[in-house]
């Protein structure tokens, strides 16, 4: 199953990097899982204006940046869209990039994970609205990361071992939400299939 981690935010001195390389680490232990990063930062997408729904759009051409962006996103069978909160909200180039897409993750599963005050946690409910309206399906584990990136997660993607070996802390609940997204991919793959 093809899994595909959205780093959202482009932003000079981005937290999310780290944060969505932790995540794909992790989900590389999977051996179910085929892994890989979709940084938005290597996709010159331009601001929206397309005249049309591109759903209701029968005649729409896509070049450039957007094809690409669009074709990688097609492939997948599963996502994690990892975003940073921004003024109570996800960032916006990642809204942008969500605004281009038609039919790319329908009937797919989707998880949330966000880092920001409150751990994210309006970023990921603006979030899961939009990606519901992408056609996702969102899985009901997210994972929100309450904690400072920088002094938790090297450059890397190694979460520091205090925290990985609490109980109840963000190892476990990536691990969690990865074995929900696991199961709510390879179902709705078989029923797409069929």
């Amino acid at each position: 199953m093809n899994l595909q981690i959205i780093v959202g935010s482009t932003r000079v001195g981005r937290r999310s990097l780290q944060f969505s390389k932790w995540i794909e680490k992790t989900a590389k232990e999977n051996k179910n899982l085929n892994v890989e990063l979709v940084d938005l930062i290597d996709y010159d997408l331009p601001m929206f204006n397309e005249p049309v729904s591109p759903r209701y759009n029968p005649d729409r051409k896509l070049e450039g940046d957007v094809k690409k962006f669009l074709e990688k996103l097609a492939k997948g069978d599963a996502y994690v869209f990892v975003t940073p909160e921004y003024n109570h909200s996800l960032s916006g180039v990642l809204k942008n990039a969500l605004d281009y897409i038609a039919y790319e993750l329908d009937k797919k599963p989707a998880a949330v994970a966000t880092h920001g005050s409150v751990g994210g946690a309006r970023a990921a409910e603006h979030l899961k609205m939009i990606l519901s309206e992408c056609r996702a399906v969102i899985v009901p584990i997210n994972l929100h990361f309450n904690h400072f990136i920088d002094s938790n997660i090297d450059e890397e993607g190694n979460l520091i071992k205090d925290l990985k070996e609490l109980a109840y802390g963000p190892h476990t609940t990536v691990n969690t939400m990865l074995e929900e997204l696991t199961w709510y991919g390879q179902a709705l793959k078989t029923a797409r299939e069929q």
